[in-house]
Formats: C-alpha cells, structure tokens, sequence
C-alpha cells in the first residue's frame, strides 16, 4: 500500500503556510524600517561628533561652515543612510559647527534628539 498525502492535507499545509508569511512579513518590514532609523541616527551622532571635533582642533566658532573634507579625518569613511543614500552628500547636509547634521533621505524621522546636541 502506497502512503501519500492526500489534496485536502497539502491544501492545508500550504494555507498554513500562507497565513503564517501574512503574519511575519510585515513585521519583518517594520523591523526593517526600525533598524534603518536607528542606523541612520548612529550615522548622524558619529557626524556631529566629528564636527564638533574638528571645531574644537581648529578653533571655530559656532557659525562656522562645515562641509564633508573637513570632517573626513575625523571619521574611518563617510556614511551613507540606510534608506536609500548611495553617497555621504545625497544622505546628509551639514551647515554649521552649532546646526545637527540632517538626513536628506527621511528627515522627519532620521534625525538626532534635540537634547544630544549644544
């Protein structure tokens, strides 16, 4: 006698299947979406930390510009936000010494605390 599984068994193990990708899947994008902003806002501290590094070794003021050259001593490579930068200047803008680094890609939601900076 052969031993098989019949159409009905299969057709639940695959609705099974279904409903359990329809209940993981969207939390996987959420963790995702969770770790990118996290990463994005590690990404933004390292750079105001440099920025504030290098306006202490070369003495300048809060309403100094800054740009990406002279930060780059100051960090092992230029980040890049997770959500969508290819390079450090489409995934942050950076002004002053006193003005946080902001995300070009999702600034509403990757940015720095305001209690981190000044």
């Amino acid at each position: 006698m052969k031993k098989a599984f019949t159409l009905i068994e299969i057709m639940i193990v695959v609705g099974i299947i279904g409903l359990l990708a329809t209940i993981a899947i969207p939390n996987f994008v959420k963790s995702r979406n969770r770790a990118n902003i996290q990463s994005c806002i590690v990404n933004l501290t390292q750079v105001d930390g440099a920025i504030q590094q290098w306006a202490l070794d070369t003495k300048q003021g809060d309403t100094a510009p800054v740009t990406p050259r002279d930060i780059l001593p100051y960090l092992r490579n230029l980040p890049t936000c997770p959500s969508g930068g290819k390079t450090f200047a489409d995934s942050y803008l950076l002004t002053t010494v006193q003005v946080p680094p902001t995300c070009l890609k999702v600034p509403l939601i990757h940015r720095l605390p305001d209690n981190i900076t000044q």
